[in-house]
């Protein structure tokens, strides 16, 4: 799609990312135009990024920081890789920002990548700009070694198409072998750190929705988390690779294969798990007490303010995790209504069943916070839609999921909903709304939403929640398309977009699932007049996707009238056995709506937008 999209394009922006293909600044340029910039340690991207509170974590950082200095190794079979695991929230990504800055400062650090599925930048979250990256930051420590990544760039047309093995070669170890080899200075050292891996995307080279014979497999995230895996063991194997490569994860299956000894005959380092080789209490004990004491002090409250034994308590129930240390502080100090004594006092006193769940106090806070909403259901849709939607779409500021979410577009119906949620959710202030995007503290409020037996009744069904954007979707058009309202331009190509970057499939075969002529007629005007020729096709596929055989349902029945109508087909009646069969095929396999949409962009239509 990313093709026919931004054929020959260059020097644009799609959301927050800026894009600038181009080779007349020089090869170093147009590698800097490929990173994923948001991903390196010290990025705008991760200001507010989690670090180790003082005096915590120490012996973890140290033991590591040890190993990437250490020389003592033997040089015939150097072990230059050490997986560092943890379940979800045991502040793995925490650890790993602080040693980067430790080791930036001590002048160690290689290269850095943090991995992130909540980024809105793409690159954060697939596998496309990792080699890039790491070469770009590279190319940063010795002026020799920028200019064998610049010559390699320009003998090797093509090498941003390349797979991740052959870039690895061509941009990091190729030039490093030739730095080594006539280089008469100290040999290179430090670290590559990779945080978060396990938060790689599957990047999917086809359209997966595609179904019947010609559909083809939709390539998973442990394979591409796999490829990435292996092109590191290829570089630490080679003799001119000096670094130490730290790789941080949640214990998935794809990486407890991988370094398992028995699967693999690479001798890596000894893993460290933070969860079972570092005990994490006395840490957690030491921030809640920084905390606390902050705490007091800003709400000018007494020194006897703690009830008896409640950090030993709360330690207790973190079991481990510094995910539920870090919510109940930012639960207590997100200016509820109600004063932090009493809300500490609802959270010692939660009661749990006890189960084989490690996560079961972390379970309650979250089902607690969540319930503290006035519609719980309702706030897990938003969180749920703002989640799924926001790193897809790249106009997905707060105020436009406001306009696209709220049943009255003048209501405060988000303030309502999230209110309470702000330990949860980072809520941007109202100044800031229209420029600024939702984002969340932690992975792990996903976890447990997305797992019935966790959450419990806050579980919601993924057809429930398409169904849910598809209406809000619908609304936003008859809104638009049936009064004088006038949207601002980035809400404009936020719904132009959705059917491009989300499938709908699921909420249009929905039986509630709304819809009406006008809706249609509007973004489909909408959509010819910003030449949006691939979310034409995609809504024309997806609103066809579930309905049975060739007996189309209303919603099909009104929007597909209405993309044909207004592209010139004015004779088509009711979806025809080939035209059906063609939606189940790719975009470049419809030469008969592709010349529909060329002949209608040629003469674009007037839209009442």
């Amino acid at each position: 799609m990313a093709a026919t999209l931004f054929h020959n394009a260059h020097d644009f922006q799609v959301g927050e990312q800026h894009f600038n293909i181009s080779s007349a600044g020089g090869p170093l340029k147009e590698l800097g135009a490929r990173i994923a910039a948001g991903a390196i340690h010290d990025s705008a991207e991760r200001c507010d990024a989690p670090k180790c509170h003082p005096e915590t974590r120490v012996a973890v950082q140290n033991d590591l920081y040890d190993w990437i200095i250490d020389e003592e190794e033997p040089s015939d079979h150097p072990r230059k890789i050490k997986w560092v695991r943890g379940p979800a929230g045991s502040g793995k990504s925490a650890v790993m920002g602080s040693l980067a800055d430790r080791c930036s400062e001590e002048g160690v650090l290689g290269a850095t990548f943090f991995f992130a599925s909540w980024s809105t930048s793409v690159g954060r979250r697939r596998k496309t700009a990792f080699v890039t990256t790491i070469a770009h930051q590279l190319a940063q420590h010795r002026e020799e070694l920028r200019t064998a990544i610049s010559t390699a760039i320009k003998r090797n047309e093509g090498i941003f198409e390349k797979n991740l093995r052959v870039q690895m070669e061509v941009l990091v170890l190729s030039p490093l072998r030739e730095v080594v080899r006539r280089s008469d200075r100290p040999r290179l050292r430090g670290a590559i750190i990779v945080d978060g891996l396990d938060e790689c995307e599957a990047e999917q080279y086809h359209d997966t929705s595609t179904t019947g014979r010609r559909g083809r497999p939709e390539r998973t995230k442990a394979e591409d988390q796999l490829e990435i895996l292996q092109v590191l063991q290829a570089a630490s194997s080679d003799p001119s690779f000096p670094f130490r490569i730290l790789i941080a994860s949640r214990p998935e299956r794809v990486f407890r294969e991988f370094f398992d000894p028995e699967n693999n005959p690479t001798a890596f380092t000894k893993k460290l798990d933070l969860h079972e080789d570092h005990n994490a209490d006395a840490d957690i004990t030491l921030f809640f007490e920084a905390e606390f004491n902050r705490l007091r002090r800003r709400y000018n409250l007494p020194p006897s303010w703690l009830p008896p034994n409640a950090v030993r308590i709360l330690v207790d129930k973190a079991s481990g995790q510094f995910i539920y240390a870090a919510t109940v502080i930012r639960f207590l100090d997100g200016g509820h209504r109600e004063p932090p004594k009493a809300l500490l006092e609802a959270i010692l006193g939660m009661e749990v069943i006890t189960t084989s769940n490690p996560l079961e106090h972390l379970d309650a806070l979250y089902s607690h916070i969540l319930n503290s909403s006035p519609d719980p259901p309702l706030s897990v849709l938003w969180i749920r839609t703002i989640h799924w939607l926001n790193p897809n779409l790249p106009y997905s500021y707060a105020s436009d999921f406001h306009l696209l979410l709220q049943m009255d577009p003048q209501s405060n119906e988000a303030e309502h909903l999230l209110g309470n949620l702000h330990s949860l959710i980072r809520i941007p202030p109202l100044s800031e709304q229209a420029t600024t995007k939702y984002d969340f503290y932690h992975k792990s409020l996903f976890d447990f939403l997305e797992d019935r037996g966790r959450c419990g009744k806050l579980y919601v069904e993924n057809n429930e929640d398409k169904l849910f954007v598809w209406n809000a979707f619908v609304r936003a058009c008859e809104r638009a398309g049936g009064t004088q309202l006038k949207y601002r331009e980035p809400f404009l190509q936020l719904l132009i977009y959705i059917p491009a970057y989300t499938n709908l499939a699921g909420g249009t075969g929905h039986p509630k699932a709304l819809s009406t002529p006008a809706s249609a007629d509007w973004w489909v005007s909408l959509a010819i007049a910003r030449k949006a020729a691939e979310s034409l096709w995609r809504m024309f596929k997806e609103v066809h996707n579930l309905c049975p055989g060739y007996r189309c349902k209303p919603v099909c029945r009104i929007w597909s009238r209405s993309i044909l109508r207004r592209l010139g087909s004015a004779t088509w009646i009711a979806p025809g056995v080939v035209w059906s069969l063609r939606r189940g095929h790719e975009w470049d396999d419809n030469p008969q709506f592709k010349q529909l949409i060329e002949k209608a962009m040629l003469n674009v239509l007037p839209a009442r937008i």
